[in-house]
């Protein structure tokens, strides 16, 4: 069982991702929906995955928490709901994740981050 956190800004989508999330018998440990709170929850180091949205509250980039995550060693997800640019060549092999989501892709991509480390 792994530690996910969740960043996401859209709470529908957050409650759907919790809820594949421990269908798959892993733990949510959070589930901040801003750049700020996604970087004070990655200083707070208890989870082992991250879903990471990569737009969050009027098309915030999320690219400053990617950063924290990679700086931090930590394995995460790139989820999207639409076309996005290539992302920055650090993250370029992170796992990713298109929207609309299904159990069976949250599940491989959970198990692609876990083994990227």
């Amino acid at each position: 069982m792994a530690a996910i956190l969740i960043i996401e800004d859209e709470p529908l989508i957050a409650m759907m991702l919790e809820d594949f999330v421990e269908s798959l018998d892993h733990k949510v440990v959070g589930t901040p929906d801003s750049v700020e709170d996604a970087l004070a929850a990655v200083e707070g180091d208890d989870f082992d995955v991250a879903i990471l949205d990569i737009n969050l509250r009027e098309n915030t980039a999320s690219w400053p928490v990617a950063d924290a995550l990679a700086d931090k060693g930590k394995p995460f997800i790139l989820a999207s709901g639409g076309q996005i640019d290539s992302p920055p060549e650090r993250h370029a092999m992170a796992a990713y994740l298109a929207k609309p989501y299904t159990l069976d892709a949250v599940r491989e991509a959970i198990e692609q981050a876990l083994t990227s480390t």
